[in-house]
């Protein structure tokens, strides 16, 4: 049985991840027609096609490999500086330039000429780039906001779930009591499991995120409030110094660091609880900051992925994860001894963040990622405007297809990236437990 929801679950993320391509490439298609810009091609995969209709001027289709997909836009580059689309070099980064800018003319028809994609003013190619992107962020917090606001996450409570019997640095990593350890602050008030701290120093609090504030900024006497068997109970507590996980602000923590701060010694009760749209908006704002972090964090993780897929180093949970990665994760998600809401929760949110993922990667500004193509775009207006201000000629549109030797080097690299990831993941994967 395991083994069948395993193979669900990947089945589950395979699906999802096609009609998240076809949801972005969607957005561009629909610009692209709405900014009257001829569209030959809609596909969904790479590879050989499987299955194509054409209607009305663009062929529609699904090929075999699921890792991508693309439009085809008429006049995505601009002529050269003689006018001419095909023309030919030695020079290497030339030609490629001008096999790029030959591309983008290759199925030019009559009447094309006034549905090029450069013509179009700088303003409606970015909305064209963006829309993709865009399509998967709003897709990823549809997502999330579903999960949220009706399943909702795991939370910590002010509720007591575990009360320590001395004190001990959480550096040390170890829960047993040595003779000589001091009697921990919550035990010696007389702090019990199933209380629930409402109050502290007579001021109420009303959720984790507070609550550990206060404690930390404390060290010293003070007063906690608990409700406990219906009534308030007025506890006396002598908080202590300690080395505690460093917070991230939000109520959790940030691994492997710590910082001396105010320790009372007790551990809250976690529950799952849906959230408003109020505070999903404050979650999503976390985790959207999160993500940018981790993604402006990537290459400095690169080290640690090599050795885990090619020196048997351990894989870290933060790890990066391409496709096959995150398949297994969902496989391993939906295989889990758990409530089948509370796999399903998983499983969307495994698809809200790729789908976040990609609009975040896809913003990079660098060909040939859609950010590369909108500041083109936005260069292009800059250059027109400015030109208009100090009365010069007008410079035309900005030529994107010269950056296309950069391009190529910025796809290698992806591309090196992209197969480092699929053999860690396939050698050493992140395992859900």
């Amino acid at each position: 049985m395991t083994l069948v929801l395993n193979l669900i679950g990947v089945l589950v993320f395979v699906v999802g991840l096609l009609i998240s391509i076809a949801w972005h490439e969607l957005g561009h298609l629909s610009t692209a027609k709405l900014f009257g810009i001829r569209v030959p091609q809609y596909m969904v995969g790479f590879g050989k096609t499987i299955w194509s209709r054409k209607k009305g001027d663009t062929e529609y289709g699904i090929k075999a490999i699921p890792m991508g997909g693309y439009i085809r836009m008429i006049g995505m580059f601009p002529p050269g500086e003689d006018g001419k689309v095909e023309a030919r070099s030695t020079s290497p980064f030339r030609s490629m330039i001008e096999d790029a800018r030959s591309a983008a003319y290759e199925e030019l028809e009559p009447g094309d000429e006034t549905r090029l994609f450069y013509t179009r003013k700088p303003w409606k190619r970015v909305i064209v780039m963006f829309a993709g992107p865009f399509m998967n962020l709003v897709l990823a917090m549809a997502l999330f906001f579903g999960v949220w606001m009706t399943y909702g996450i795991k939370q910590q409570t002010t509720e007591v779930a575990t009360v320590s019997e001395c004190v001990l640095k959480q550096s040390e990593n170890r829960d047993v009591c040595k003779d000589g350890d001091p009697l921990a602050p919550g035990k010696a008030a007389g702090l019990l499991v199933g209380d629930r701290i409402v109050a502290f120093d007579g001021k109420p609090v009303k959720d984790w995120a507070a609550l550990q504030k206060k404690i930390r900024d404390t060290i010293g006497p003070a007063t906690l409030t608990v409700a406990r068997g219906g009534e308030r109970v007025d506890l006396k507590a002598n908080l202590v110094a300690n080395q505690v996980a460093k917070s991230d602000g939000h109520g959790g923590y940030v691994k492997g660091q710590y910082i001396d701060a105010g320790w009372l010694g007790f551990g809250s009760k976690n529950v799952i609880a849906p959230l408003s749209f109020g505070e999903s908006l404050d979650y999503a704002g976390q985790y959207v900051e999160t993500s940018v972090q981790g993604l402006v964090n990537l290459p400095a993780k690169i080290p640690a992925l090599w050795d885990a897929a090619f020196n048997g180093a351990e894989r870290q949970p933060d790890s990066p994860v391409g496709i096959v990665g995150a398949a297994r994760i969902t496989g391993d998600l939906a295989a889990l001894d758990l409530p089948s809401e509370e796999r399903a929760s998983y499983i969307l949110s495994m698809l809200a963040a790729f789908n976040l993922s990609l609009f975040l990667f896809n913003m990079l500004p660098l060909l040939p990622l859609d950010g590369g193509h909108i500041a083109g775009a936005l260069w292009e207006s800059v250059r027109r405007h400015a030109a208009r201000i100090f009365r010069r000629a007008d410079p035309g549109p900005f030529d994107v297809a010269r950056l296309m030797p950069a391009a190529y080097v910025v796809a290698a690299v992806f591309v090196c990236f992209t197969l480092l990831v699929l053999v860690a993941d396939v050698v050493n994967p992140i395992k859900i437990t």
